[in-house]
């Protein structure tokens, strides 16, 4: 690879350097000498003293800030690192240990990483784009910090959420980290703490709400197109009240998605299919209810319902096989004021007309289980204990071979533990589950939990719609990514196996479910006309692989 950079400046520059890996032809040619130790290593031996390093770095938020200094100064020997230990490392660049390092984040700051937006540069936004690092992203994540994984309104400290993610979707997809963007959409913050906190890094004033908000947005998107035609852009971590507006006013106007809401319904959609089918009765035949109905609650909800009606259950038996409950219990079509995804997913009122309610006179998830008799129960409420025993043992009277799918983050979050529901249903529970845990042994067998996580899908999506140069994402291709998913899993009698893929497979299933995106994009008409052939050799084209290249002088 041709190299104008010299000097000091090739081995500051974290795409450029090698380290102790420069050859002593590249020293000489490249201005190094003298600039490192006399020892020209191998690969393998700087990544066995980073791996040391990482061991030594001490409590999880200490080996996040390892893994941050690393990739600030060697983003080959990050993704190597990443790659080669991908099921340890993954929760700790993203979920769980990401939501302290945005709690700490104007405590633990050390270097600014992407481009941070405000209220100040409004009439300049054109301006503050082209000042980035990047000159043609393939992917842009930006993030508003209201709903931070399960801690809420973080602020400017969300910007640790957009690099995790798009750590992912190199580490994930293979793309390359010299087009990947994070931008922190700073509004301010609502949160208290953070106002009060003298060294707080973000804007210090209340959120924009309504139309300074969106006239910020507005700007900012106008442009990306404009600096960023070709770009992809996922909307992370929006509240419940800008998730569905954001996505919708602007899907057709840039190519994006949200991953909260798209994302996380594909995830659901195979882990239910592939509940369903461990247990083998048919998803036109299943009851499900989610439990919260945030904008991945109502996201997964509506993609269930996509997929029964693709399976062939009618459109009018949708709200009476599909339940959704939020703060103020089961979502009915005749409770006032509902709009937007809440109407969309309520209950039909029939369906509940002779239910024993609540002392309350509201239908509460112990009420509604105890009336519906779901065959899978999807916790995405953020509410730690919500699925009691009462609640689990209910559900397993009247199903044999209950779903439970627990999905909240971080693992403080999580509405019931695996090992609890495993226990309480005698090993008859299918679990999944939105965080790591590790296997439950009981009644001499090994249970498997499978991490229902969104990294199985967002990389591939990404990787599959820049390859075929899509112009927007129509449902379809989160339909196809979902099916793609599904095909790593599929039937199994062993008691204990897991219903989703281990972390290790991830290339391989960022690679399928970006040809089956590929190819949806092209069917739908949303990319370019292209060949199958075409598809695959796109995006097998596009994977970096984190491998240092020989350098030349340019």
């Amino acid at each position: 690879m041709a190299v104008y950079a010299r000097g000091a400046a090739v081995k500051e520059d974290p795409l450029l350097n090698k380290g102790t890996c420069f050859t002593r032809d590249e020293r000489e040619q490249l201005g190094l000498l003298g600039l490192l130790p006399a020892s020209v290593q191998t690969p393998a031996e700087q990544l066995k003293r980073a791996y040391d390093n990482y061991l030594k770095a001490g409590d999880d938020v200490r080996k996040y800030l390892f893994l941050a200094a690393l990739q600030d100064r060697n983003e080959h020997l990050f993704g190597r690192l990443i790659l080669d230990h991908i099921e340890e490392m993954v929760p700790i660049i993203y979920t769980p240990t990401v939501g302290k390092a945005c709690e700490q984040y104007s405590h633990i700051y050390r270097r600014a990483r992407g481009l941070y937006v405000t209220q100040a540069e409004r009439g300049r936004l054109v301006s503050v784009l082209q000042n980035g690092f990047c000159d043609d992203p393939g992917v842009i994540v930006i993030t508003d910090n209201e709903a931070i994984l399960g801690i809420g309104d973080q602020g400017v400290g969300g910007m640790p959420i957009a690099i995790g993610k798009l750590a992912l979707y190199t580490a994930g997809a293979g793309i390359h980290p010299a087009r990947c963007l994070p931008l922190d959409l700073d509004v301010g913050t609502d949160n208290p703490a953070l106002l009060d906190d003298p060294i707080y890094l973000g804007a210090r004033h209340r959120r924009l709400r309504g139309e300074p908000y969106f006239a910020l947005l507005d700007e900012l998107v106008d442009a990306i197109a404009t600096v960023f035609p070709r770009a992809l852009v996922q909307w992370e971590d929006f509240s419940n009240r800008n998730a569905f507006q954001v996505l919708d006013r602007y899907r057709t106007r840039l190519l994006s998605f949200n991953d909260d809401i798209q994302g996380t319904g594909a995830v659901v959609v195979a882990g239910i299919r592939t509940g369903l089918l461990r247990v083998g009765r048919p998803l036109t035949d299943a009851r499900v209810v989610f439990y919260g109905a945030g904008a991945s609650g109502a996201g997964s909800a509506l993609a269930v319902r996509a997929a029964m009606r693709a399976a062939g259950v009618p459109a009018a038996d949708l709200s009476r096989r599909v339940l959704c409950l939020d703060s103020q219990g089961l979502i009915v079509g005749d409770r006032p004021g509902l709009e937007g995804a809440k109407r969309d997913l309520a209950a039909d009122p029939a369906l509940v007309a002779t239910w024993r309610k609540g002392t309350d006179g509201t239908l509460r998830l112990a009420d509604v289980v105890r009336e519906f008799h779901p065959h899978a129960l999807v916790g995405v409420s953020g509410q730690p204990g919500a699925f009691t025993e009462a609640i689990i043992n209910d559900m397993w009277d009247s199903c044999p071979r209950p779903i439970v799918l627990a999905l909240s983050n971080p693992t403080s979050k999580v509405e019931v533990t695996p090992g609890e529901v495993i226990r309480w249903t005698r090993g008859a529970a299918v679990v999944g589950t939105g965080s790591p845990f590790a296997p439950v042994e009981y009644d001499g067998h090994t249970f498997r939990i499978g991490q229902g996580n969104n990294v199985f899908i967002f990389p591939g999506v990404g990787l599959g719609a820049t390859s075929v140069q899509a112009r927007w994402l129509p449902d379809v291709a989160f339909s196809a990514a979902a099916d793609a998913l599904f095909g790593f899993t599929g039937a199994s009698t062993r008691p204990g196996d897991a219903i989703y893929p281990p972390l290790g497979k991830l290339r391989e299933i960022s690679h399928a479910v970006a040809i089956a995106v590929g190819r949806a994009l092209v069917k739908e008409g949303a990319a370019p006309e292209m060949s199958d052939a075409d598809i695959e050799r796109r995006v097998t084209a596009n994977i970096w692989s984190p491998d240092y290249l020989p350098y030349r002088p340019a």
